[in-house]
């Protein structure tokens, strides 16, 4: 089992800054990629970014340019730092970490942020 802890939503301004951090703890070595995803009210979860244990990183269009995950795997954490927030960023945001097969798939209670326009 992995546990994973978010921290850093909040509310914050349109064109502000948030940085999500995650913490992972427990059987670590079964995870290859970790990412973050967000999910608004009355819509599905997306896929934000992820990032692989090589440093390997994909974005959805909508935060391309904006926001940047990266990875500290001696600490066994992953950061999302979001830049040039827009309204629309208001999401519940999940962290994810799982193995290239989706064996193993875990998830955060997750974070609220919240961007006011």
């Amino acid at each position: 089992q992995v546990q994973l802890r978010e921290s850093g939503g909040g509310l914050v301004q349109a064109g502000g800054s948030l940085r999500l951090s995650c913490a992972a703890s427990g059987s670590i070595l079964s995870i290859s990629v970790m990412g973050w995803y967000r999910q608004a009210p009355g819509n599905e979860r997306e896929l934000v970014a992820f990032i692989t244990s090589s440093g390997g990183r994909n974005y959805a269009d909508s935060v391309k340019g904006r926001f940047t995950i990266s990875r500290d795997n001696a600490k066994n954490m992953v950061y999302l730092e979001m830049n040039s927030l827009k309204p629309e960023d208001t999401a519940v945001y999940y962290c994810n970490a799982r193995s290239i097969t989706y064996a193993f798939n875990y998830w955060g209670q997750g974070t609220q942020v919240t961007v006011s326009s």
